[in-house]
This record gives C-alpha cells, sequence and structure tokens, in this order.
C-alpha cells in the first residue's frame, strides 16, 4: 500500500448557516454515516468566505477544504453569497495551481437543509478524492506574511 492510500485525510468545511449546516446537522440526526474527517465550521454565508482562511487551513495543515452554501445559487438567504463564494473559489483554484497545490483539494458544494444525504455523500466522495491526491504539500511550504 502506497503512502497515498495510507493516509487519512484531514478536511475543513466551512458550512453555511442556513443550509448547508443543517444539512449536515440532518446528516447527524438521520444517522447517516459518513467518515469523520471532516472538521466544520458554520459561518452565516458561503460569500463570507475570505479565501486566506482556505490558505490559512492548508498551512495549518489540511488535506482538502469543503465550502458548501444554500442549495442554489439563486436560493442564498443573502441574495448574492453564493455568486461571490463561486466568484472567490473560482479565483482561489487557479491560485493554488500556481501554488502547485492540486485545486481539486478545494470543493464547492450547494447543499439544502433536506440535503443530509448528498452532504455524507459530498464528503465520502471527498474523502476518497483527497486520499488519492495524497497528502497536502502546501504545508510543508514556508508561508511568511
Amino acid at each position: 500500500m502506497s503512502e497515498k492510500e495510507q493516509i487519512e485525510p484531514k478536511i475543513i468545511g466551512f458550512l453555511c448557516n442556513w443550509c448547508s449546516y443543517a444539512g449536515a446537522d440532518l446528516a447527524g440526526v438521520s444517522r447517516i454515516q459518513y467518515p469523520p474527517n471532516i472538521r466544520i465550521i458554520r459561518v452565516m454565508c458561503s460569500g463570507r468566505i475570505d479565501p486566506a482562511f482556505i490558505l490559512e487551513a492548508f498551512k495549518d495543515g489540511a488535506d482538502g477544504v469543503l465550502v458548501a452554501g444554500c442549495h442554489l445559487p439563486s436560493d442564498c438567504h443573502y441574495l448574492s453569497g453564493n455568486f461571490k463564494a463561486l466568484r472567490r473559489i473560482t479565483l482561489l483554484k487557479r491560485v493554488l495551481k500556481d501554488f502547485g497545490v492540486e485545486p481539486e483539494r478545494v470543493r464547492l458544494e450547494w447543499v439544502s437543509a433536506s440535503e443530509g444525504d448528498k452532504f455524507a455523500a459530498v464528503v465520502r466522495d471527498m474523502v476518497e478524492e483527497i486520499k488519492k491526491l495524497g497528502p497536502n504539500s502546501f504545508k510543508k511550504m514556508e508561508v511568511k506574511g
């Protein structure tokens, strides 16, 4: 077994308060199984996620970051938050590529409060994807600033 297959990825999840966090909560109360590799941070809106938060998570040892917002971009509680998140994550993935970090380590998903099964499926899929990528090399770099 290679080193990539042996890692247990650490994933940070930034979940919006209104939909995605409630979807994760539904997965929990419904006892839907998903890997315990994710650490959830509840935020008021996915549009409030500063790309610096994601870079900091990688620097501090996360192997992947999930940003989850309201079900559809047009369903955002704050109207345009999902559109902001989409723009920021798209640009961040380009920057990560320049740093030599696989853009697949960051995932943006839309999960509603009634989609506990979807949240669990996203986490399972992300854990498998990160296992294939192996450990995060970004945390080994010296980041100044």
